[in-house]
């Protein structure tokens, strides 16, 4: 029985020549977006039966919601990885043997 998703079958979508899906936080910050604008315009449309004006607003939600959780992802990302590098320079110096950090 054949996988569902497979490593050999994935086709990259490219942008700009990168692959997208090789980009940290892309892919949650999109369907966040998405699922937001989608649900806010939902939400606005029952209230007020108003299709342009719900359309609009599902749409700037979804531009908001997805450069919010963009940024904030980006931003724990980077945190992460200082902190990971730090951790990695301690270790190699723990391991040659230097003792300068007090």
């Amino acid at each position: 029985m054949a996988s569902v998703s497979s490593d050999d079958e994935h086709k990259p979508v490219m942008l700009f020549g990168r692959d997208l899906s090789k980009i940290p936080c892309f892919r949650n910050s999109y369907l966040y977006g998405i699922i937001g604008g989608f649900a806010v315009g939902i939400g606005h449309f029952m209230f007020t039966s108003k299709v342009t004006k719900s359309t609009h607003i599902g749409f700037g939600s979804f531009i908001v919601l997805s450069s919010a959780y963009w940024s904030l992802c980006r931003y724990n990302h980077s945190y992460t990885e200082k902190q990971m590098n730090e951790l990695k320079e301690l270790i190699s110096t723990k391991k040659s043997g230097i003792n300068d950090i007090e």
